[in-house]
């Protein structure tokens, strides 16, 4: 006799199955009742053919295979109700490391924009100290006593070196000094015609003239007949005719001999043994 081919159950429905699980069933009773031989067995339990409602039957079987398989395969690997368990299951935790994935991400972006912003206003600020520096020249040109003016004047030349970049400076009031003994001591200074002192746009080169009084007494003589003068000129320097934070700090020191109006220059070209007149000014390499 052939051996008969069982069923792959991986491959059954829930149908199937309890199909499978009935017939086996009907045969367990069938057996039961019949004996080996297939008689009759006396106090074997009712047939599968039996009223439905008795205890032990395939209907009652059927009942319960009915009820038992739904919680079952609502609980069976790879069912529709537990995958969707597992995902309900899950869903905080997979939200709460999508949210810190989202935090690092934004915190690195944010980082990242705030490196580039950074550097970039650290090549502003150094292109525009170059600028200030590098860009900007300035001489003592003219000084001595202008009778007009009744005072002392100071012109200073600023020279915009390079092409690419115009300079906008603002001129501090400057501040005059003459040295007595070891100190410096500071005279009255101020702008011709008493105008005030503004923003200068400069594109190529343009001359700076102060006022100031250095009638005192007691000034020191490093060179016969001459007073030693220094000058402080401060200026603030942008790019920007409007600027905001791209501003550089510039500050000057000019030194140099000058010529008091009453001196006698025949007094100076024998004490300094100069060779022609004496020069109303001598300037100095800065320091």
């Amino acid at each position: 006799m052939k051996k008969p081919r069982l069923p792959d159950l991986d491959r059954l429905s829930p149908a199937e199955k309890d199909a499978l699980i009935v017939s086996l069933w009907e045969t367990v009773q069938a057996l039961d009742r019949d004996g080996p031989a297939g008689e009759a067995v006396e106090g074997a339990g009712p047939s599968p053919a039996a009223p439905a409602g008795d205890d032990g039957t395939v209907q009652d079987l059927r009942r319960r295979i009915g009820t038992a398989a739904r919680s079952r395969r609502s609980q069976a690997p790879g069912g529709r109700a537990h995958w969707l368990s597992r995902v309900l299951d899950y869903r905080p935790l997979q939200i709460l490391v999508i949210l810190i994935a989202l935090a690092f991400l934004a915190d690195f972006a944010i980082g990242r924009y705030q490196r580039h912003q950074s550097m970039e206003r650290q090549a502003e600020a150094r292109h525009l100290e170059q600028a200030a520096s590098n860009g900007l020249f300035m001489e003592l040109v003219r000084a001595g006593y202008d009778p007009g003016a009744g005072a002392y004047q100071a012109t200073l030349r600023l020279q915009k070196i390079g092409a690419e970049d115009v300079l906008y400076v603002l001129q501090n009031p400057p501040r005059a000094f003459v040295q007595t003994g070891l100190t410096w001591q500071e005279v009255p200074s101020r702008a011709p015609g008493g105008r005030p002192w503004g923003v200068v746009k400069l594109t190529d080169g343009v001359d700076v003239t102060v006022l100031f009084d250095a009638d005192i007494e007691d000034w020191s003589e490093l060179i016969p007949g001459y007073m030693h003068v220094q000058l402080q000129f401060d200026q603030l320097i942008s790019l920007s005719s409007d600027p905001g934070d791209d501003i550089v700090e510039r500050n000057n020191r000019f030194y140099f001999y000058l010529k008091p109006r009453n001196a006698d220059d025949e007094d100076i070209k024998r004490r300094a043994r100069f060779s022609g007149a004496p020069p109303a000014f001598i300037p100095m390499p800065p320091h």
